[in-house]
């Protein structure tokens, strides 16, 4: 078995993991949540959402969370899915930002209300302000595997958006198993071929636990040479646009399982297990 000296793990529990909770948490408490996870040793965290209060209430102190992350000397990601949000998060001066689209047609237009067209237009628009700005910009490829509308989502789907984001400047693309319907075979396959097709591009991968296959998928992803993973804190997270779907994989197993396998994350992973606790507590599901 390939096992890689070292990999990155990407916290995305302050975003990813609680911007779908029903019941408003604090920003206190996220505070909390984002300096406990820095004292982990996170090289980068997912940190805020700069999207409109009235669709994601829960992202609503995007500019506090932003300011507090800076004043930690984080290296932060925000989510920027408009020109306004990457506006308000070039104001605060967010040093990386991330845009997000579905290789999914369907789910692209129920998640954000627009075509796969139309969300890159705006976002080869988007892309350049950024980069201009001087941020590192990360592209999402959500329903990478499997899609709740539409079934099996090909590798044809998928090579079309990164292509066109890789064409606009992103400096790395993060492969979404939204749902958490992939498989390992599958998983290993596609990013093998995706690696082939894009040999200059830095991918990452995105994993849900719906099947309880999120660390089999890592495995498979490791194999392919997949050196980057996101993850959150206790598995939080969900897609209200993705029926049944769950949490993100645990970042405290995912580490407690490469460290044993003598791969390094450079995560203090009895921290990781004593917040994990602290992070359910802020989820009402």
């Amino acid at each position: 078995m390939y096992v890689p000296k070292e990999v990155e793990i990407i916290e995305v529990g302050p975003r990813d993991g609680l911007q779908n909770e029903p019941i408003p948490i604090s920003s206190a408490k996220k505070k909390q949540l984002i300096r406990r996870l820095a004292d982990c040793g996170f090289s980068r965290i997912e940190t805020a959402s700069f999207v409109h209060p009235k669709w994601v209430p829960q992202m609503s102190d995007a500019e506090e969370i932003a300011r507090f992350s800076q004043e930690l000397g984080l290296t932060y990601l925000a989510l920027t899915p408009n020109m306004k949000a990457l506006e308000r998060a070039i104001f605060v001066h967010v040093p990386q930002i991330a845009v997000f689209i579905g290789a999914s047609e369907t789910f692209n237009r129920k998640n954000i209300n627009r075509s796969i067209n139309d969300s890159l237009t705006e976002y080869k628009r988007l892309i350049e302000r950024a980069k201009k700005a001087g941020m590192f910009v990360r592209g999402y490829v959500s329903m990478a595997f499997f899609c709740p509308y539409e079934g099996a989502v090909s590798l044809e789907q998928v090579r079309n958006v990164c292509e066109s984001l890789i064409k606009f400047g992103v400096d790395e693309i993060d492969i979404g198993d939204t749902n958490g319907q992939a498989n390992p075979r599958l998983v290993y396959e596609r990013f093998l071929k995706l690696q082939e097709l894009f040999q200059e591009t830095s991918f990452v991968a995105h994993f849900h636990d719906t099947e309880k296959m999120a660390l089999a998928n890592v495995i498979a992803a490791l194999q392919a040479g997949i050196t980057k993973f996101d993850s959150s804190i206790g598995g939080l997270g969900g897609c209200p646009f993705s029926p049944g779907a769950t949490g993100n994989v645990a970042t405290e197993e995912l580490v407690n399982m490469l460290e044993k396998m003598g791969c390094e994350t450079n995560l203090n992973v009895d921290l990781l297990k004593q917040l994990s606790s602290f992070a359910k507590s802020l989820s009402s599901r």
